[in-house]
């Protein structure tokens, strides 16, 4: 199956990011380098240049495409991390067979494990780890107990929305917030909003979708 729905996915992600860049570009500055926005914004739009194509791709390849276009365009520790999570992403995806929930489920375990690895870190300490893997967790799970798929969709979603929320009660041990300490609490890390806005993003197109 090729990755037809690639423009209604990017379209709605470029959307909801300008939507909460004010707010986004608020939670860098106070905790990152103030860069993570502009640079994500920047890897959506090279992204989107090639969309045309991308959506004639099947989806391994088209995401492995993604993943190299955010490494060389994104910069930073955002191009590294979330082109590697595209890559792991399309290397898990079967290329011979129809493409079920159960293998994105297992993609998407496989991609975020690659993003743990990339970065040296893991849940709870205040990255957008703290979004991801809730979220790849329970998508794992309501794909094993056969979830229907409006719920499991539902569940998606609110999972990325509670995980991104918990980051704000963390210490942050990496990047320059690690040098705040204790007032890095009451702040929601940026990395974290941004992969719960992807993830409901794409929730919301699937939503709007057939089955």
């Amino acid at each position: 199956m090729t990755a037809y729905q690639l423009p209604d996915l990017i379209a709605e992600i470029k959307r909801s990011l300008n939507d909460n860049a004010v707010d986004v570009a608020e939670l860098d500055r106070i905790l990152g380098d103030g860069d993570h926005l502009t640079n994500l914004q920047r890897g959506i739009a090279a992204v989107d240049e090639q969309i045309t194509h991308l959506q004639t791709l099947s989806w391994p390849i088209a995401l492995k495409q993604i993943g190299m276009t955010l490494l060389s365009t994104m910069g930073g520790a955002s191009g590294s991390l979330y082109g590697s999570l595209f890559i792991k992403m399309a290397a898990s995806l079967p290329t011979n067979a129809p493409i079920t929930i159960v293998d994105i489920a297992a993609s998407f375990t496989a991609g975020v494990e690659a993003v743990k690895q990339r970065g040296k870190s893991d849940q709870g300490e205040k990255t957008l780890l703290d979004t991801l893997i809730p979220s790849a967790e329970q998508l794992q799970y309501d794909c094993h107990h056969n979830t229907d798929r409006l719920t499991l969709l539902r569940n998606l979603s609110e999972t990325a929305i509670a995980g991104m929320l918990s980051t704000q009660s963390l210490i942050a041990t990496k990047g320059r917030a690690a040098l705040m300490g204790d007032k890095a609490i009451g702040h929601i890390d940026a990395g974290a909003k941004t992969s719960q806005l992807i993830i409901c993003s794409i929730v919301a197109v699937l939503l709007d979708s057939p089955a």
